[in-house]
Formats: structure tokens, sequence, C-alpha cells
């Protein structure tokens, strides 16, 4: 069964429930994990929010690198044990590796290097995840924003070599449609699929640009994805956008699942 959700803070959770959507996606990095005090006075809100927190998103805080010389490996592991116990908690089912900046080779560093600090850190969540419920999926970049994972394709590669149950793939109509991905993909790499975010022309609310649509739908379709389909997107004006949006999306997916 196909779900729809929206990527907004937490204080929107009782507008998305007011306009019929099915979850909120938020930013993990809000719940200030690290600070143990801030973290049990904003927990709150995620346990009693009206929609489920069914995804997380922005994975890592800004100053967190994944990859590189800065790498701090007992901190990063001490952000993923609290990041799982949270999640748990909170009875979330999907979590979005993103975070660009995070995991984006710099200069002078060899990229063989970085791939195996990547392939490091998806092995010590998928340790961190197991019992919780909880599945990574990583999400592939358009180039503007990373130069490590641009393609399902390239993180189905990462996926695989982690080869867990925990560690699937994300496909992000936007980002597809920044470096002209094919949408086959979908369905090429159909069993790799746990997440789906989307958006529009402009990185605008779905269904008010020129994004091929009905192909995208045609793919996920073909490729019998059941899952959670996520807005990530600016919007102008919130109360004719969501409505508006939510159902562009039921009429688009509705063949799905």
């Amino acid at each position: 069964m196909v779900a729809y959700g929206w990527c907004r803070g937490i204080e929107d959770a009782e507008l998305l429930h007011k306009y019929g959507f099915d979850y909120i996606e938020c930013p993990l990095s809000a719940l200030q994990l690290e600070n143990e005090v801030l973290h049990q006075e904003l927990l709150r809100a995620y346990l009693d929010s009206p929609l489920p927190v069914y995804a997380f998103n922005v994975f890592f805080p800004g100053d967190i690198k994944v990859v590189g010389p800065d790498v701090d490996p007992e901190r990063i592991r001490r952000y993923l044990y609290r990041a799982a116990k949270a999640m748990n908690q909170i009875g979330s089912k999907i979590s979005v590796l993103g975070s660009g900046r995070a995991r984006d080779i710099p200069d002078g560093w060899e990229r063989n290097r970085a791939e195996d600090q990547l392939l490091h850190l998806l092995s010590w969540i998928s340790e961190e995840l197991k019992g919780s419920g909880v599945t990574l999926a990583i999400e592939p970049l358009n180039k503007k924003e990373t130069n490590l994972i641009g393609s399902v394709a390239e993180a189905v590669h990462f996926a695989k070599q982690i080869n867990h149950p925990a560690i699937r793939v994300l496909a992000d109509f936007y980002h597809m449609d920044e470096d002209s991905e094919a949408l086959d993909t979908l369905t090429a790499h159909k069993d790799w699929l746990a997440h789906i975010h989307i958006a529009d022309t402009g990185r605008l609310s779905p269904g008010t640009g020129q994004y091929p649509y009905a192909e995208f739908a045609a793919q996920l379709t073909a490729a019998g994805y059941k899952g959670g389909i996520s807005a990530e997107c600016s919007l102008q004006r919130l109360d004719e956008e969501l409505p508006a949006s939510l159902t562009f999306m039921k009429q688009t997916f509705q063949r799905i699942g």
C-alpha cells in the first residue's frame, strides 16, 4: 500500500494531518541527538505527533563528515546509536541518508578511500538498525550537491556490498531529473527501492510543473513499488498547494500497490 507524506518540520504535522496526508517526514538532525537535555525536550513532539513520523531525512548535522580526513568515527558511532534508539522509540520506518556535504569527497582525497569510509558507515548503520524496525534508504543526489553517489544504480552498488536488509535505496525524482537519469532504473533496481521523493519543475510542489510524472508512475507500477512517497520541495502557498498536491499524487500513483 502506498502512503503519501511531505518533508516538513514536526511543527507542521497538524497541518499535514488536516489535509489528509498519511505521514510526515522530518529532519533527523532536528532531534539534536548530541544534546541529551535538548533532545529529550524535543522528543515529545514526535511521540505525540498527530501523524506518524514514518520517515526521517537530513541524517547528519552539517558539521559531521563521513568521508575525508576529518572523519571522527567515535562521534559517528555515538550519533548512530542515538539515532537508531530515537527512531525506534518514535516508530519510524525509513531513514534517508542524503547529507550531501557530509559525504562529499574533499579535494585531494582519494576516491577509493572515500568509498571505503562510506562502506564502513553503512556497515555501522546496519549494525545499529538491526532489530529497530528502521530501514536506511541511501539517497542519490545530483552532481551539484555531492560527488559521491549520484544515481540509483550507484546507490544500489553500495547497498549490495553491505548486503543487509536494513540498507536499501531511495529514488528522488528531482535529482533524477537534474542529471537526466533514465527512469527505467526504477524497474532495473526494483528490489532495492525502499522510499521515494518527488518534486516538480523548479523543485516546487508536485503537479505544478512539467516533470514526466506519467512515465515515473508507470515505472514505479512496473516495479511493484509499495512504500512511502514524500514530496520534498519548496512551497509558496501552503494552504493551496498542500491539498492540490495530495490530490495530484493520489491521482498519479493510484495504480501503484
